[in-house]
């Protein structure tokens, strides 16, 4: 894993300023120890060009400097800086130095570069959030970039992450970052966990916790038995868990604390499923998001293949026209058809018997955990009992219990218990949650003027149903007639498994919407999930404190 070179962490900070003036004299700096560098260390001749597999500790240095440059020249939102980076690779290239190029073409395996919103090419809203990000955090990541189809969204989750990582609370800034680290491993999202590991560093947080969840605080590895069950089972998590913690002599939480850990656990279970459900790729400064390596003869990568950018077709064209025609207008008559049913009245012993049959037949859905999935980096070090995770429970007898929200809710208990320890941050997750929900362009692929609340509900009541919460206003007949069977495994995975959604999973359900529609899918899926984690969290804390 790569490791933060401590002596360059201010070298940066310069660029994140809306000053332009600050940017160029930052800029100026670096371009003087880029020089001094290349000067001391020399160049091999062209046809000797020096391995970038072994280099030596100056050449690590250059290397590390010039993958910062590449990601500033696709991906800063100031043009200044952009181009001055552009400037400097092709400087030092044009003295023999490789420069790297990038691995991926674009910030998703599953979604074209040409349709992911360009950072030099936003509307003024866009543009704006991007620079706040980049101005908070010294760069843009490709979380970001896919998230901005939605940039009403995206502000207010980028002021959340915000707050929980950077801003005052119970937690100090370092234990934020590894908790993040432990919450993103338990789903072997590499993509986090190398953010959060050069984030945990450039906060001061020791190297060598780094090794292992047993070179940590007893603090922090007494929080694994929480991090495991809220990751697969939160269904499981009680009051004993809470008190485990409260009360742990000289290794025990406050409550505050324990309230901050369990948003941020929450936050990076369900933001995993996020990257893997759009198949987010590594940022280009990153490990695994360039190479120094020359373009094959093809001028093609690997990446440029699988990611869909070196053909013409869309996605759907894979599949044939012909199978998929005619299936949002399909769609849309259900919703339509289930419109006209609600006048009809449902006897409440029907409502449930529907909600438990559709738990039920959601755990029966299997998820393809035989496909072959994104390559990840082994990250289990950071957590323990790398063999607990999700299972059909149904398979072996077992069932998920129900969770009445009637008897505990976000908006009744759960916002107020989180508000209360954490200031603030009830208001926050509360408007994320709702901005997912009611997001709506009144669009479903071509057609425009289309009322999408029903559809929403059915996914945002369907994850909350394989978690065992049930709403009893909600007719879950409703499911079978609005998600097909191909939605709902990649539904199911994304959400209990994502490490092992595919691409083929995300191709295979609405195969005629747009890349931007299914985003908006994935940041409900991630608010649902996070809310049924904290659901079950809270309500444990809560029936602690009672």
């Amino acid at each position: 894993m790569d490791v933060v070179d401590q002596d360059a962490l201010g070298r940066w900070d310069g660029l994140s300023s809306r000053d332009a003036g600050s940017r160029d004299s930052a800029m100026e700096t670096i371009q003087q120890e880029l020089m001094r560098i290349v000067e001391a260390i020399g160049h091999a001749p062209a046809s000797q060009p020096r391995s970038p597999a072994s280099p030596g500790p100056p050449c690590r240095v250059l290397n590390g400097i010039l993958a910062h440059l590449l990601m500033l020249s696709k991906r800063c939102p100031f043009q200044d800086i952009r181009e001055r980076c552009g400037w400097l690779l092709q400087t030092v290239q044009d003295l023999g130095v490789r420069s790297p190029r990038p691995l991926a073409n674009g910030p998703s395996r599953f979604i074209p570069e040409k349709e992911i919103l360009h950072v030099s090419k936003g509307d003024d809203r866009t543009q704006s959030i991007f620079e706040d990000a980049f101005v908070a955090l010294g760069r843009l990541d490709n979380i970001s970039l896919v998230m901005g189809f939605h940039p009403q969204y995206l502000e207010g989750f980028l002021r959340t992450q915000h707050y929980l990582l950077q801003m005052d609370g119970p937690l100090s800034l370092h234990y934020r970052h590894y908790i993040g680290i432990m919450a993103a491993a338990r789903h072997q999202c590499s993509y986090l966990v190398n953010l959060h590991v050069n984030d945990f560093l450039q906060v001061g947080g020791d190297p060598k916790w780094l090794k292992g969840l047993d070179g940590a605080p007893q603090k922090l590895q007494h929080l694994g038995e929480l991090n495991k069950i809220l990751a697969h089972r939160p269904w499981l998590l009680t009051k004993d868990h809470i008190e485990h913690l409260l009360k742990a002599e000289e290794h025990s939480w406050s409550l505050a604390e324990l309230i901050h850990a369990v948003v941020l656990l929450t936050h990076y279970h369900s933001l995993a499923s996020f990257t893997f459900g759009c198949g987010i790729t590594p940022d280009i400064h990153c490990e695994g998001g360039h190479t120094f390596r020359p373009p094959s003869l093809s001028q093609y990568c690997v990446c440029d293949i699988a990611n869909g950018n070196g053909h013409a077709y869309h996605h759907d064209d894979l599949l044939g026209n012909e199978e998929v025609s005619g299936e949002v207008e399909v769609l849309m008559e259900k919703m339509k058809q289930l419109q006209e049913c609600h006048e009809e009245e449902t006897s409440q012993e029907e409502m449930v018997e529907r909600f438990e049959r559709e738990k039920t037949e959601s755990m029966l859905v299997v998820t393809a955990e035989d496909e072959e999935s994104a390559p990840s980096r082994d990250v289990s070090r950071h957590f323990e009992d790398p063999s607990y995770g999700y299972k059909d429970f149904s398979r072996r007898g077992e069932h998920v219990p129900t969770f009445r929200v009637q008897d505990y809710s976000w908006e009744d208990h759960g916002f107020s218990l989180v508000n209360r320890l954490y200031p603030d941050v009830g208001q926050m997750l509360d408007e994320k949650f709702q901005m997912a929900a009611s997001l709506t362009y009144n669009t479903m692929a071509s057609h425009k003027d289309v009322d999408t609340s029903m559809l929403r509900r059915a996914i945002w009541n369907y994850i909350h149903c394989m978690f065992g919460i049930r709403y009893d206003d909600y007719d879950y007949g409703e499911i079978n007639q609005l998600l097909d069977r191909s939605f709902k495994i990649y539904i199911k995975t994304m959400v209990c498994i994502p490490e092992k959604t595919t691409k083929r999973m995300y191709e295979s359900f609405w195969r005629q919407f747009q890349h931007s529609e299914k985003v908006h899918v994935n940041l409900l899926l991630m608010e649902a999930r996070m809310q049924a984690e904290l659901l079950y969290a809270l309500r444990a804390i809560t029936r602690y404190m009672t």
